[in-house]
């Protein structure tokens, strides 16, 4: 398997992200078709319990283990065996497709394409399913799949062959939105380090970049967000929000008047440099 053949790109609107993911697989396109299709295939490997109709117009459920609440609810678009399945999941949309592979066709090519709307969610979702499809070759092998769970690193390579850590210009100043790979509180104390933030107060180093002066704090609430002012008259606001199953999503902005398309260039890039010390004293953490 080798994740550097996979993809993200925007769908044809621009409104949503497309995740392409292709796996040779030793097994007949039957025998595949079956692990992806059958819910009890799919309790080896798939990331959440699952009930179907299978056929197209069929509901879905989805619950994870030890979740108490609802689930969450999905529809068969696709079922044309053993070629397609896919089907609706929440906002997402889900299709896997199975083509004969080798000569004598007893081996498959496995093809994932997720679409879904949380662009900055993708390193998450592609580690996700990088495991679970690894878990999908155990099973098919015959032996014990387990779908083992990243510490990071795998989110992180995808983030950055993803290339979605660059900030972006917007009409009044700069804005960062990355997945981070630890929780709020776990990131607050990274940030903070060992300092309690309150309003009058200096920021602390850790919510600082080069060549940007803190001033006073002018709002905090622990651990999930910060903002203080900058000069000349503009303010920098961290946020830690619920972000995927890695852990929290970071929003960084400055605003404020930039005196130069250079000076924006040098703010987004000492922000990049900083986010990106930050990830990785999340990752050794």
């Amino acid at each position: 398997m080798n994740p550097h053949s996979d993809s993200l790109a925007p769908d044809e609107e621009g409104e949503h992200s497309v995740l392409r993911m292709e796996r040779r697989l030793a097994h007949p396109p039957a025998k595949v078709w079956a692990a992806i299709t059958q819910p009890a295939h799919l309790a080896q490997w798939f990331p959440s319990e699952v009930t179907l109709e299978l056929r197209p117009g069929g509901e879905m459920g989805f619950h994870f283990p030890g979740d108490d609440g609802p689930g969450m609810t999905g529809e068969v678009t696709d079922a044309e065996e053993p070629r397609l399945f896919a089907f609706s999941w929440g906002d997402d949309h889900l299709r896997w497709e199975i083509a004969p592979e080798g000569p004598d066709g007893r081996g498959s090519l496995l093809t994932l394409v997720h679409t879904f709307g949380d662009r900055f969610g993708a390193p998450s979702f592609a580690a996700g399913w990088q495991l679970c499809i690894s878990a999908l070759g155990q099973f098919l092998d015959g032996g014990q799949a387990e779908v083992s769970r990243d510490a990071g690193e795998l989110h992180e390579a995808y983030l950055e062959q993803f290339d979605l850590g660059h900030g972006a210009v917007t009409e009044g100043g700069i804005r960062f939105e990355r997945q981070l790979v630890r929780p709020a509180d776990a990131v607050w104390a990274e940030l903070c380090a060992g300092e309690e933030p309150l309003e009058g107060d200096t920021a602390p180093d850790g919510f600082l970049a080069d060549g940007v002066s803190a001033g006073p704090i002018t709002s905090v609430t622990s651990p999930t967000s910060l903002t203080y002012a900058v000069h000349p008259k503009g303010e920098v606001r961290w946020e830690l929000a619920r972000g995927t199953g890695y852990g929290a999503r970071l929003v960084l902005t400055q605003t404020g008047p930039f005196g130069s398309a250079a000076d924006t260039g040098e703010a987004l890039a000492a922000w990049h440099a900083r986010i990106e010390r930050l990830a990785g004293q999340l990752l050794e953490g």
